[in-house]
């Protein structure tokens, strides 16, 4: 594999930069049904980093003017090129709710890179990410509403930050779920490629294991089909900074109340059902057989 001119073996890479909980995970296996996207599960590309912590080799790597960050672009850049060539497809398409923490060295790494930005209701994005809570994932945290609205804004804010900071496409979650064929075909405009219609049924190709840590696990998502938003949910709490979020986004602020929707609610239950079970399941993988 022979990096070309730029230095990078993987070119216009394409990131969806969202919230958790945003339908990051719906539209990549949209995109991944393109004959020329490969849209893999999720790899948070701040958990990947080069470890160069003697003397010795910070001294290297000084006197070769490399740096810590350079370091790590050439893992991202050599283990994304790799996935990629194995898929036999052209172009790569990275989701992964956290990579919009670092979206500044995602676009260091790669400046040739595409982005798209996913909004969802910021008050759906709260109440789906505290209903799919899991201690198997999140064992510094309790679960509460709090933690989840904290842990939802610093996404968005950091969305929003991107946003003004980078050229790229934005969509709306709802929007693309109830209107797909108008959504898609903007982005595959956007991308330079044909829009291809199967895309729309992306329950027909197959995207890789649908699991907990690889995005979302709902019954809706698993379903294959493209189903329209559910309501905007009720919230117990509804600070500030939320509402200015819907504001900036150009969401109405739902009035403050005691739980989500209903049919929110009830898909999202059972993903939280799902999730302990694969939490459980993973748990006894790890402890061996005397464990079962």
């Amino acid at each position: 594999m022979t990096a070309p001119e730029g230095g990078r073996l993987l070119t216009a890479p394409i990131f969806i930069l969202s919230p958790a909980r945003a339908g990051s995970t719906l539209l990549r296996m949209i995109l991944g049904s393109h004959s020329r996207l490969y849209a893999p599960p999720e790899m948070p590309l701040r958990h990947m980093s080069v470890r160069a912590e003697t003397k010795w080799i910070k001294t290297s790597l000084k006197e070769l003017q490399i740096s810590e960050d350079e370091l790590d672009f050439l893992l991202w850049d050599r283990v994304l090129a790799d996935v990629l060539a194995r898929s036999g497809k052209p172009t790569l398409v990275a989701k992964t709710p956290a990579n919009v923490l670092i979206y500044d060295r995602i676009a260091k790494c790669w400046p040739d890179a595409r982005f798209i930005f996913l909004m969802r209701n910021p008050a759906h994005c709260v109440s789906s990410l505290n209903k799919a809570w899991s201690k198997h994932w999140r064992p510094e945290d309790s679960g509460t509403l709090d933690e989840s609205m904290s842990r939802a804004l610093r996404y968005m804010n950091k969305l929003e930050e991107a946003r003004k900071a980078l050229p790229g496409k934005t969509i709306r979650y709802e929007d693309l779920t109830a209107e797909p064929e108008t959504i898609v075909k903007q982005l595959c405009k956007f991308l330079g490629v044909p829009f291809e219609p199967a895309m729309l049924e992306y329950g027909e190709f197959g995207h890789g294991r649908i699991g907990a840590g690889l995005g979302d696990t709902s019954a809706k998502l698993k379903s294959g089909r493209i189903q329209p938003a559910t309501a905007p949910p009720e919230l117990a709490k509804f600070p500030e900074e939320l509402a200015k979020m819907c504001a900036t986004w150009g969401y109405m602020v739902p009035e403050p109340g005691s739980s989500a929707a209903e049919p929110a609610e009830a898909e999202e239950s059972e993903e939280s059902a799902e999730l302990a079970a694969e939490a459980a399941e993973l748990t006894a993988d790890q402890a061996g057989p005397a464990s079962r």
